[in-house]
Formats: structure tokens, C-alpha cells, sequence
């Protein structure tokens, strides 16, 4: 996850590096102090809603060590719809509370919020009900198993069935763990879950369609490759297939060009040493195997003076499985 951490005091600068430590193993932190209390390992900011909405599309969590009024003002002008907004907390500088405010299941921000307590020895207070936490949510569910939520109308009115104790009907595609009491594959329901990569697949009246995130893309480009070349060997390499669906791209070398065409579409780069690969010069199709664990679906094809193969990962959905 990228996570940006802002503090508006000394006591918070000071907390947000010691959250930076706690979560910087397994997230990418960035630290945006307030101009009067900042030091060398963080950035700058003055007006804090301007600096939030700099960085919204490209965070998937926000940390607040300040009041949670401040916190609010300055993410609420830009929040769109519950799958799509960033997990928020709101931590007190003086280092006893964080508290999860806004997606806390799918983005989460329950998660992050225990993990830090558990951490600094802070108390999170999770305001979310035990029923919630107890039961089968479509988000976290998604969130947990790297789906693409398709219809936000249709997973609205699957949550509400879920409140009203109404039976949802399951259709997968792929291998799962036991479902949940609220969900079954036998019998007729008007509402329920399809996961397939086929969005067009409508087994219920109302059906919300989930996608997995399980491409992977090995791409071998020189170091001067310009991002619009290699836009265009992807969309190439992927024909009608959404973007969205890419959860990795490997890659020999990194590159400025694939860096920032990874941060733009949210997919996480990764690079392999000579010694990971035994030696061998890079192939796309291999890496893209090794990083997936998976089978090619699409091999090595140049386009744009970019090499780019295509490995799908196994999909097991887990129902107990939390983000």
C-alpha cells in the first residue's frame, strides 16, 4: 500500500516516525509534516486539504496525527464512492489513540489501525459493529481475495441483502474455501456474486460481477523507453483486457518509464536480480512465471521496441481470509 502520514505538530512529527518504522517493512510510507515541525526524512507541506488532493489518486491509505475535525476537512472534498476511496486514520499526537474513519474493511483501515496499536501500544478504537466484523462483507471479502468490484449499484444492493438476512447466490469460476452462511451455490436467488473474467456472465437478476486481479507482465525495454511506448505494448499485449486486471509487472531493470506507468495504474513493480534468475539472460515469459507462480497465457511479443509476455497466477478465493 502507499501510505502518506501528516502531522501538524512536534509531538506528531515525532509519532509519524515512529509509524513510518512500523509500517515501512511491508508499505511504502511518505511523511508530510507541517512547515513549522518537519525534518530532513519528510516532505513539506502548508495547507494541508492541498497537499491531500495532490496525492489522493495515488494513496491507498492516509494517516492524520492531529484532530480529527482537521482530518476531515481536508479529505472530504475528495471522496467518491466506498470501493474507490482510501483507507483514513486519524491518530492523537499525544500517542493513545487511532482511529479508523473511512474504509474500514476495504480499504483497511481496521487493519492498519490494529497493527499500529498493536505496535506503538496505542488503543484502536474500531467503530465498526461486531455483526460487521463478524459477518461476510462483499468488500472486504474483495478486498482480501484482489478483486475488481465491477458494478458499484449492484454491490450496493448485495450489502443491503446481506443486512436483511436475505440468501445471496454464488457462481465462481475458480476453487474456494467454505462459503459463508450467507451465501450459497444451490437454490434460486434474485441477488449474487459472479467471479469470472467475463463481465457479460449474469447468473441472477441482480448480479455484481468480480474480476481477479491475477495478470502478470514481464516486460523487458531499454532504460530510455518513453512511457507512451510502452502504454502502447500493453495495450497491445492485453487487447480488450482491463487494465485493471494487472496485480504485477516484472522487470529486469527498472526504469523511469515503468516506474511511473506502474504508479499511474496502481500496479506494484517488481525487479529480479541475476542471481534469482540463475543466471540466465532476462526472458519476459520467465519472469513473468516466476513472479506469478502461474502459466503464460500470452508469449514474448515485441511491440514499441518492448518485449512483453503475459502469465496468469492460480486463483483460490478464501473466504476467511482478511485484508
Amino acid at each position: 500500500m502507499n501510505i502518506a502520514v501528516f502531522s501538524v505538530t512536534e509531538n506528531g512529527r515525532q509519532l509519524s516516525m515512529r509509524v513510518s518504522e512500523a509500517l515501512g517493512v511491508e508499505h511504502r510510507v511518505s511523511r508530510y509534516c507541517f512547515h513549522k515541525h518537519t525534518d530532513d526524512s519528510s516532505a513539506v507541506f502548508w495547507n494541508m486539504g492541498s497537499m491531500v488532493g495532490r496525492l489522493f489518486e495515488r494513496s491507498d491509505a492516509f494517516i492524520f496525527v492531529c484532530a480529527c475535525g482537521i482530518a476531515v476537512r481536508a479529505a472530504a472534498p475528495y471522496l467518491g464512492t466506498k470501493p474507490d476511496d482510501p483507507a483514513i486514520i486519524v491518530m492523537d499526537d499525544g500517542g493513545r489513540f487511532v482511529i479508523p474513519v473511512l474504509s474500514g474493511h476495504i480499504g483497511g483501515a481496521n487493519h492498519l489501525a490494529e497493527t499500529l496499536a498493536d505496535s506503538l501500544g496505542m488503543t484502536a478504537v474500531i467503530t465498526t459493529s461486531d455483526e460487521e466484523d463478524a459477518g461476510f462483507t462483499l468488500e472486504g471479502f474483495a478486498a482480501a481475495n484482489d478483486l475488481i468490484i465491477c458494478d458499484t449499484k449492484a454491490a450496493k444492493e448485495i450489502a443491503a441483502a446481506v443486512l436483511h438476512d436475505e440468501k445471496i447466490g454464488y457462481f465462481s469460476n475458480y476453487r474456494h474455501s467454505g462459503l459463508p452462511e450467507e451465501l450459497t451455490e444451490f437454490g434460486v436467488c434474485r441477488k449474487g456474486i459472479c467471479i469470472s473474467t467475463n463481465t457479460d456472465d449474469k447468473p441472477f437478476d441482480i448480479t455484481v460481477n468480480l474480476v481477479p486481479r491475477n495478470i502478470v507482465l514481464g516486460i523487458c525495454c531499454e532504460s530510455e523507453t518513453a512511457l507512451e511506448n510502452i502504454e502502447n505494448a500493453v495495450k497491445t499485449v492485453l487487447g480488450g483486457t482491463d487494465i485493471r486486471r494487472v496485480r504485477e509487472i516484472t522487470a529486469a531493470e527498472e526504469n523511469a518509464a515503468l516506474s511511473s506507468f506502474c504508479e499511474k495504474n496502481d500496479i506494484h513493480l517488481r525487479s529480479y536480480t541475476a542471481e534469482e534468475l540463475a543466471g540466465e539472460e532476462a526472458s519476459c515469459g520467465k519472469m513473468a512465471e516466476m513472479c506469478s507462480g502461474g502459466k503464460l497465457i500470452i508469449p514474448e511479443t515485441v511491440s514499441d521496441n518492448v518485449r512483453i509476455a503475459a502469465a496468469e497466477a492460480p486463483v483460490f478465493l478464501d473466504f476467511e481470509k482478511k485484508i
